[in-house]
């Protein structure tokens, strides 16, 4: 399915999901503030406005909530039909097991520094009737809510939680080839999660930063606007790099074209690699794009190892995020010759030039240590 095809059934299922709504019956939920197409999600309206006020500082596209959404995919993408057809445990995807069981899959290394946001979660999921699975993927909605030109995130109620850990090595690795990705992501997807869908679910970059790749680092940026829902991401990791933000040499890092923002090596490589460097430049001042697409593949990841026919949708529950903001740009001090085209297909779109002294990005602020 092309990108114009599959952005026109994204916008009508939305538009008959609105008009639907509108057409049916709704539920006055108990807190007699609230109402909802079911009664199963009226319980996500009190979730909701705990995590905008006391986790996400009043609703901002904060440290807070890109770890949360991180995390939704480092739960889910713990499953594979491969060992179970080879009679092991092969995890049961979006099960909350990462949170149930974090003093063992947060040892994990590539789930290294998600510890913080677990349990700075942990004591919203003790104080709302929610399952670990629900909540961990409904937070992670929630947090990129508050990014401006985010899409509107699914929220699925009636996940059922783990009970055991995943096991290791289910989560793919910034210092692994394209290869192991697209094959791992195959693997916990049934086939569905192909190179192309890869490239969809790595928009979640465009709000992400590094706390543990560099040693001596934290907060460090995957693009210069982290804080937005952009495709600065797409335009970025295309930039010739020249520079490590910290200590560089680490395992998992290249070099990156601005001070301040780190590349990961996996980023690199599938930005370059032919069976997705055309879609990875595709996206470049797309910003449908980069909210359709993503909002297709999450609304799969976050369900992974359940039945959907156990589900109640309520994503009525995710506000609509703020619009986008700026203009998708190279930044000051770049010009179109620091641009690595690896598409042979399409020339690379013509963008302004930031205005001002080169570009330094600044990191994004860790989150606090729990405290409950």
């Amino acid at each position: 399915m092309t990108f114009s095809n599959l952005l026109t059934f994204v916008s009508l299922a939305a538009a008959l999901t609105g008009a639907n709504a509108a057409l049916t019956r709704r539920v006055a939920c108990p807190d007699g503030v609230n109402t909802a197409t079911n009664a199963a999600c009226c319980q996500l309206f009190a979730v909701r406005d705990d995590l905008q006020q006391n986790l996400f500082h009043g609703g901002q596209c904060t440290a807070e909530a890109h770890e949360s959404l991180r995390l939704t995919f480092h739960d889910a993408i713990a499953i594979s039909p491969a060992l179970e057809a080879q009679g092991k445990f092969g995890g049961g995807g979006a099960d909350g097991s990462i949170a149930i069981f974090s003093d063992i899959e947060t040892a994990f290394h590539p789930n290294i520094g998600l510890d913080e946001i677990v349990a700075l979660q942990k004591p919203f999921i003790a104080r709302h009737n929610l399952s670990v699975a629900d909540f961990i993927q409904f937070a992670g909605a929630i947090g990129a809510s508050n990014c401006p030109g985010a899409p509107q995130l699914a929220a699925f109620v009636g996940r059922k939680d783990a009970t055991q850990p995943a096991p290791d090595g289910l989560v793919p690795e910034p210092f692994h080839t394209p290869d192991q990705i697209f094959d791992r992501l195959a693997d916990a997807s049934q086939g569905e999660f192909d190179p192309i869908l890869t490239v969809w679910l790595l928009t979640a970059h465009t709000v992400a930063a590094a706390n543990d790749v560099d040693p001596t680092k934290s907060g460090l940026p995957f693009d210069s606007t982290p804080n937005l829902w952009d495709t600065q991401f797409f335009v970025e990791t295309q930039l010739r790099g020249v520079l490590f933000p910290g200590s560089g040499g680490n395992q998992g890092e290249v070099e990156s074209p601005l001070p301040g923002e780190i590349r990961l090596q996996s980023d690199h490589t599938i930005a370059r690699d032919s069976r997705t460097a055309c879609e990875w430049q595709s996206f470049v001042d797309n910003q449908p794009k980069a909210q359709a697409m993503f909002q297709f593949v999450f609304h799969d990841l976050s369900i992974l190892g359940q039945n959907i026919d156990d589900l109640v949708d309520c994503t009525e529950v995710v506000p609509i995020p703020p619009p986008p903001q700026g203009i998708t740009h190279l930044p000051a001090g770049k010009t179109m010759n620091d641009i690595e085209q690896a598409c042979a297909d399409t020339p690379f779109p013509t963008l302004p030039i930031d205005p001002g002294p080169a570009t330094s990005v600044a990191p994004v602020p860790k989150p606090p240590a729990a405290t409950a």
